[in-house]
């Protein structure tokens, strides 16, 4: 597959009408989608990374670099502007080479978001999700993960929507798998590991899932499907 751009911070331009916003970063063809709330419950806004700027920032990052899903173990609390002499498009500190990170909700309401509000902003977060098409799911906290079974799943109403026990579970969606996480500003001692065990155990199988039907078409060149 070829690479629909090399930016890590906000690649498809997002552009939401709100005065602060956290538009989504990394991978524009990750396999990996980490999804959250919105920045008022999980940070960013200084960096401009999704669920940077917290007490509980570097466990969270270094939990998804343990299993793979980051190049570099970065606490993602890069400064939006980069470093001197490079490209803030470009710039990664997080090295997000697999995995994109985004929210349901990404500008930062004033108090809680309205039910109208998170309507509105699902146009953004809906089309940057089929728009990276990532194999994997990864609906961080309780909204994000009844949101992701609900669009995206035939799960929603036989689900329980209990993070405790969703935590690092692999859920079959529509075409991707799902692995909810708890909110990590929750997270006790063993939820770090069953995170980084569960997504590593997932990795040793096909997860992507995907057959080649290339030999059905003209030429040489594999057309993969899930």
């Amino acid at each position: 597959m070829q690479n629909v751009t090399d930016r890590t911070r906000n690649p498809f331009g997002m552009r939401p009408n709100c005065e602060s916003f956290v538009a989504g970063y990394g991978d524009a063809n990750a396999d990996f989608h980490v999804i959250g709330d919105h920045p008022g419950v999980h940070g960013g806004l200084e960096a401009g990374i999704p669920f940077a700027g917290n007490a509980w920032s570097p466990a969270f990052f270094s939990a998804l670099s343990d299993a793979g899903l980051f190049a570099t173990p970065g606490d993602g609390l890069g400064a939006p502007d980069g470093d001197a002499g490079t490209d803030p498009e470009t710039t990664d500190p997080i090295g997000a080479d697999r995995t994109y990170l985004s929210y349901l909700h990404m500008c930062l309401p004033d108090g809680a978001p309205t039910a109208a509000s998170y309507d509105d902003m699902e146009r953004f977060f809906d089309a940057e999700l089929r728009a990276i098409a990532a194999h994997v799911l990864l609906p961080v906290g309780a909204r994000a993960t009844e949101h992701v079974l609900e669009q995206y799943t035939a799960r929603a109403r036989k689900t329980d929507i209990e993070m405790d026990a969703l935590h690092g579970e692999e859920l079959l969606g529509s075409g991707w798998l799902v692995v909810p996480i708890k909110d990590p500003a929750q997270w006790v001692d063993g939820d770090a590991d069953r995170l980084v065990e569960a997504l590593a155990r997932l990795q040793s199988t096909d997860f992507r899932r995907e057959s080649d039907l290339g030999r059905f078409i003209a030429g040489n060149d594999p057309y993969l499907v899930r």
